[in-house]
């Protein structure tokens, strides 16, 4: 028999979600995630998410992504899994506030209800980020703050930050140079770059006139992405250590997808994304491809 499951996105950044709470996902999807994945061959996905029972939380998210690798957590897939818990699982719909189990702990969602009764966005609370080079992992010691890393003859000043998972944030783009270019350009070598032995997600920034971001991503395992919920919240952290942008106040970050909207508690305790959740349709994969 065949495994169902549900499409959803955040912002165009799109998962094959899979509920796995009454009925055990086989091993072997996790391993066919590639294949899933494949826009041409599968189904099409930046990723796969499982969703299973927890021992800590209303329920675990696992990631995979189109690569097969297994990132800590993904921002954009939280809102999805809780979409899907809100709207369909039979022991948690319609709750307004879900508590998620990834690798990288657990998170707490608050779920907005629209139209339908559907949940129609979410905010999650991503909990503390880190600067430590030791927490992305990133090699050398202390914290790497608006410093200087050289890639392909180009020199670019970052500020690394985990949210369970690394990204490297540059403000970078202009009028001239998007950051969606620079993203495109710079982001498959500064992923795989020495300093991060776990490979990062790469951020490339530009203020707007109005304090707003504009922000294009490459993500680790993925590539340039629609929105990233994660290296959202890393953006913003690193506006905020670097005094770009005050701590406690709501910032809207603007992706190729859409807006999200960051708050960065002073003590970086709390991280704070809200956006939107949408689900695209269903079906059921073929045994022969799991």
């Amino acid at each position: 028999m065949g495994i169902p499951f549900r499409k959803l996105h955040g912002l165009g950044n799109d998962f094959v979600v899979v509920d796995g709470f009454d009925v055990p996902i086989p091993d072997a999807l996790a391993r066919s995630a590639r294949d899933v994945c494949d826009r041409h061959l599968g189904v099409g996905a930046d990723g796969v998410l499982l969703v299973a029972r927890s021992d800590k939380a209303d329920a675990a998210m696992r990631v995979i992504n189109a690569d097969g690798s297994e990132p800590q957590t993904c921002g954009n897939g939280l809102r999805c899994v809780a979409k899907l818990l809100g709207d369909h699982n039979a022991e948690l719909a319609g709750r307004e506030a879900l508590t998620i189990e990834t690798v990288a702990g657990v998170v707490s969602c608050t779920l907005l209800y629209g139209a339908g009764g559907r949940v129609a966005r979410v905010r999650v609370d991503m909990g503390a980020a880190s600067l430590e080079r030791a927490s992305l992992p990133m090699r050398g010691p202390g914290r790497f703050i608006d410093d200087t890393i050289h890639v392909d003859g180009a020199e670019f000043r970052g500020t690394a930050v985990s949210m369970g998972n690394p990204h490297l944030v540059i403000f970078a783009g202009s009028e001239d140079t998007a950051p969606r270019e620079l993203a495109e350009r710079y982001g498959p070598m500064l992923e795989t770059h020495a300093a991060f032995p776990e490979r990062t997600n790469v951020e490339f920034v530009h203020p707007r006139p109005d304090g707003a971001l504009d922000l294009a991503v490459w993500e680790r395992g993925c590539g340039l992405t629609r929105a990233c919920g994660s290296g959202a919240c890393a953006t913003v952290v690193a506006a905020v250590v670097t005094e770009r942008h005050a701590p406690d106040t709501p910032l809207e970050v603007h992706l190729p997808g859409g807006p999200l909207t960051i708050t960065v508690s002073e003590d970086l305790g709390s991280v704070l994304m809200e956006g939107p959740a949408c689900e695209v349709f269903s079906g059921e994969l073929p045994a022969d491809l799991c």
